[in-house]
């Protein structure tokens, strides 16, 4: 992706739209719409934007990036996941107009900053994504106890990661920090909720608050 700054010189500028709408809400719950706060911050790139998150899914030169902030253990993440998020990568993603990064807001514990650093032990065997969907797809709420070690190794080996290797992945806690900045990042920039989606072009950004029907995502990607 192209460098380029996107200059955010007040925060009512820094959101052209946010959208927060009943029944799909986010985590922890909210009652009104949420803009980013520029905490001293004059400009921001779009490499600033996904930088540390997830490996970029979508072709790099696509004039549309979505930027999701998530947690494993999130109701509302796991409805994104299951209602919205293949339609967006079939009509947007699979076509070039957009590309797609996930940047860890682990609001629901250690666990969820365990189900993270997982996902990045698969991205070290190039299976980011399948490990990431393999946590969605096998939700078990929010601390209810469905993330252990155990389970993370049946996902991985489920996804034919090397278990050797996720291991030694796992027991040095080698992306405990990445997590953790991913989510420092994200509060420095406004995010308080999950899921919460940053959709940006060149000439304009976006805030999504909420598991939002794809109706919704279409309307600003289609717009901006």
């Amino acid at each position: 992706m192209k460098k380029y700054y996107l200059a955010i010189p007040t925060a009512a500028a820094i959101i052209a739209i946010v959208f927060f709408l009943y029944p799909y809400e986010s985590e922890p719950n909210q009652s009104g719409s949420k803009v980013l706060t520029e905490n001293g911050v004059d400009h921001l790139t779009p490499q600033e934007l996904i930088q540390n998150g997830s490996p970029l899914l979508g072709d790099s030169n696509a004039k549309i990036t979505i930027v999701e902030w998530g947690d494993y253990q999130c109701t509302y993440c796991h409805a994104f996941h299951k209602n919205t998020k293949d339609q967006l990568i079939q009509e947007y993603v699979n076509t070039g107009k957009v590309n797609f990064v996930f940047r860890d807001f682990p609001l629901n514990g250690p666990d969820s900053i365990l189900a993270a650093e997982a996902s990045y032990c698969g991205n070290d065997q190039d299976k980011y994504w399948q490990y990431h969907n393999e946590l969605y797809n096998n939700w078990g709420g929010e601390r209810t106890g469905w993330i252990s070690q155990k389970s993370l190794d049946k996902f991985a080996t489920d996804v034919g990661l090397d278990m050797v290797q996720f291991d030694k992945c796992m027991n040095t806690g080698k992306y405990e920090q990445k997590v953790l900045d991913n989510q420092r990042f994200g509060k420095d920039i406004g995010i308080d909720a999950t899921p919460s989606f940053i959709i940006f072009s060149d000439k304009k950004i976006t805030k999504i608050v909420g598991a939002q029907p794809f109706l919704i995502f279409k309307q600003v990607i289609d717009t901006i």
